[in-house]
């Protein structure tokens, strides 16, 4: 996952929209409150203590939420700012003739900010709210001749009012689906793999849908077995359930037509009675279509097995097989556009993944190669060396004499060679043979090398693992990479006695911390130029930092 970067433009954003508001309804109570001054000048006419304790009040109110918001108090930039507004506006066209007010307008404001800001649920509420509202105002103020006022201004208030919701609520939706898609583009990465890419953008979609169960089934046309990926709500996409499954030919998942976008909800009786329960859309055609009976049965079978109230389902855009992706709510429901965002959604993101894995494939076919050359390179120049050193350690060994005092170090020398030749052999077959080292093996190899710097220089290293570490072979490659080369840099450039290694995953990061114990040189900033290249060129970064105790620490952040 990449570094995410974008929420403080966020945050910033909704601070800009809650201060461009506060100033526009400081303005509309002055310029309410000159319109009552001028008004009454013009017709001579003495307006009412209420009227101006009304509209003194709402200018006060107005004052203190725009002071409040431009020195960033959150609970001014929240939802009962324009409940209090309706409230207002309630009290202002209660004092200004009720139904004959022209205040009434004054409610367009509440459900503007309301929708444009939280989406069409709090603007359909603000909504309901204002026309109750002013229909009780009108009925407490007006005689019978009002009525067909009262009527018009609410019935205009309502309509008018649930326009502005319905493109407000839309702009927040589009607004929500173009950052979905930022993130799915971001989370393209062939560096992550194509299962990593499919998990996240799984958990990404459940998120976005706030579905109940996010769930991929795909067919590999060679060797025609059936995945089925599962992602539960709340869960993190490490816990992603993958199953192969041979054939699933009579599950009702596979029994939807693989051209079909389906969108199927379980209205309440007597609504399920009037309208349709199960739509499809076929690529290529113009319009949705009702669901025949057969349909209807496939659908609310697929509803069963998923035990959801609703569900959606677009066919993947595979070149390489086929397959379909249902995402499913407990209690929610979907609509069409849910189900054609879901589509387009598919189309973005499964080209690009196809391309992963063929990517990743050539990548390990060329690999396969290389490991072989190396290995045989290892071996002629790196260990025939080290033999050779072995052979000659052991034969000054035969020379020197039991009283010897270099007998001992020569026998430890020869003790290095030995492990040193083990290693190099070990680590020959495992390049030859591409032996994964997933998270289970990284342990242990830190292990290994901490052993080799405690018997070659005398250096005590603690190994610590946080939590469950998932790494790729690859991935395991670079981190043990970077340990070796930041235990050497201890060895070669400090006086330290201990030290410790640190590793773990949080937040979709892993977390590499190479630390040494102070010592007489002091701490002194430098940059670890092979170690910050490696992480780089992963995607993360590298810094080095002075630890409370005094010594040096290199801490390197990569995202998984």
């Amino acid at each position: 996952m990449l570094t995410r970067t974008t929420a403080p433009d966020v945050d910033a954003s909704i601070a800009a929209d809650a201060l461009m508001v506060a100033r526009m309804r400081l303005v509309l109570s002055f310029a309410a409150l000159l319109a009552v001054a001028v008004d009454a000048g013009d017709h001579r006419q003495q307006v009412s203590g209420a009227v101006w304790l009304a509209f003194s009040g709402y200018i006060l109110h107005s004052l203190l939420v725009y002071g409040c918001t431009r020195i960033g108090r959150p609970y001014f930039q929240g939802k009962a700012i324009h409940w209090s507004d309706v409230l207002w506006f309630t009290l202002i066209v209660f004092v200004t003739d009720g139904v004959q007010s022209l205040f009434f307008l004054f409610y367009f404001f509440a459900i503007l900010t309301s929708s444009f800001r939280w989406g069409f649920e709090e603007g359909a509420r603000v909504t309901i709210a204002s026309v109750a509202s002013f229909a009780a105002c009108g009925l407490a103020t007006s005689t019978g001749d009002d009525t067909p006022q009262l009527l018009m201004r609410a019935t205009f208030l309502l309509a008018l009012g649930h326009m502005i919701v319905h493109w407000g609520g839309s702009k927040l939706a589009l607004q929500r689906r173009l950052a979905l898609l930022g993130d799915v583009s971001q989370l393209s990465n062939p560096r992550f793999g194509a299962g990593r890419t499919i998990a996240r953008t799984m958990e990404k979609t459940l998120a976005f849908f706030r579905a109940s169960h996010c769930i991929l089934l795909t067919r590999d046309t060679s060797t025609g077995d059936w995945i089925l990926r599962t992602l539960r709500k709340d869960d993190a996409c490490e816990h992603v359930s993958v199953e192969t499954i041979g054939r699933i030919a009579e599950s009702p998942l596979m029994a939807l037509a693989p051209e079909l976008t389906v969108v199927s909800s379980r209205m309440p009786w007597p609504l399920s009675r009037l309208w349709p329960q199960s739509h499809a859309l076929e690529a290529g055609a113009s319009g949705w279509r009702v669901e025949d009976e057969e349909g209807a049965q496939r659908c609310a079978a697929v509803a069963a097995m998923l035990e959801a109230r609703s569900f959606i389902s677009a066919p993947l855009p595979m070149r390489l097989g086929e397959g379909r992706v249902f995402v499913s709510s407990g209690d929610g429901l979907f609509n069409k556009s849910d189900a054609l965002f879901l589509a387009h959604l598919m189309e973005q993101i499964f080209p690009v993944i196809e391309t992963i894995e063929v990517l990743d494939r050539m990548a390990s076919e060329a690999a396969s190669a290389e490991r072989l050359k190396i290995a045989l390179d290892l071996h002629d120049t790196a260990v025939q060396p080290y033999i050779g050193l072995r052979m000659g350690l052991c034969a000054l060994l035969k020379k020197a004499t039991t009283d010897n005092p270099l007998r001992e170090d020569l026998d430890k020398l020869a003790s290095v060679a030995d492990g040193v030749i083990a290693d190099l052999r070990r680590y020959a077959g495992a390049v030859k043979h591409g032996a994964n080292s997933p998270c289970g093996l990284v342990l242990p190899h830190l292990h290994r090398q901490a052993e080799r710097i405690k018997g070659l220089y005398g250096i005590e290293i603690a190994v610590a693992v946080d939590g469950q570490v998932l790494l790729d072979d690859r991935m395991t490659a670079e981190v043990l990479q970077m340990v070796g080369e930041g235990l050497n840099n201890i060895c070669k450039h400090t006086h330290a006695h201990h030290g410790s290694i640190r590793l773990g995953c949080k937040n979709g990061r892993l977390h590499l911390r190479i630390e040494n114990e102070a010592c007489e040189e002091g701490f002194t900033k430098f940059r670890p130029r092979s170690i910050t290249e490696r992480a780089a060129a992963l995607g993360g970064r590298a810094q080095v930092r002075q630890c409370i105790s005094g010594g040096t620490a290199v801490v390197v952040e990569i995202p998984i």
